[in-house]
């Protein structure tokens, strides 16, 4: 838009030192009480709009777990780099519309959306007494409750915000994973509370399952469900 308007003042700008004349000549066809060069009150409104960003309550960071580094030998989550922390509204949908949907990655890619500063790993100082509700799709079939569950997490659309960490979705052989994270697996109420929230959000009927993060590192998938709703 810019852009369009500095090339249409060029434009004019031109036209006028064609015709030294021409800008008096449109003055004289105004009508009775306007003024040359005003700018509509509507116009000025809808630049404002567009210009001015809208910050989110928190900062938030896309993170990757580069499937091609990913090893038996390796370290869990060495693999794993951020990519871009945003903080308006604007940003985030200029990363999103610009990055791959779940349904366009990797077999075995993990792509996390985490609260700034907050690393999506079990060592990570606010993760590590927390934990995760899980909810599962057929493959390709994750994208809207992908998104759906992004726009809930920045827009702290839960009645517990300040108990998430993030999100992230696996890319797996046979299906597709969202995963919400939590600070204190503990507070069933605050758990149970955005298990349930997050199924209607999602508009999501089958029963899912809280496993603590403490038992997914000594048991992995052996954990036991903790919490259902």
């Amino acid at each position: 838009m810019e852009l369009e308007e500095n090339l249409k003042s060029l434009n004019i700008n031109e036209e006028e030192n064609k015709n030294p004349h021409a800008k008096d000549e449109e003055e004289e066809g105004l009508e009775e009480g306007e003024i040359a060069g005003e700018e509509d009150d509507t116009t000025s409104l809808k630049k404002d709009v567009v210009e001015q960003p809208h910050p989110l309550e928190h900062s938030w960071t896309f993170w990757y777990d580069n499937t091609q580094a990913k090893s038996k030998q390796t370290t869990w989550g060495s693999s794993m780099h951020p990519i871009y922390t945003f903080s308006t509204i604007e940003q985030f949908w200029s990363l999103y519309n610009n990055i791959h949907h779940p349904s366009k990655l990797a077999v075995g890619a993990d792509f996390h959306c985490f609260k700034h500063k907050i690393e999506p790993k079990w060592e990570d100082p606010v993760c590590a007494n927390g934990g995760k509700w899980t909810v599962t799709f057929q493959k390709g079939k994750s994208d809207t409750s992908w998104l759906y569950t992004l726009l809930a997490l920045i827009g702290e659309q839960f009645e517990y915000g300040d108990e998430i960490c993030g999100a992230v979705v696996s890319v797996r052989g046979k299906q597709e994973r969202i995963a919400l994270w939590t600070k204190d697996a503990a507070n069933e109420s605050a758990q149970i509370s955005i298990g349930k929230q997050w199924k209607e959000l999602l508009d999501y009927n089958e029963t899912i399952g809280f496993i603590f993060h403490e038992d997914a590192k000594k048991l992995d998938r052996g954990a036991k469900i903790r919490y259902t709703v």
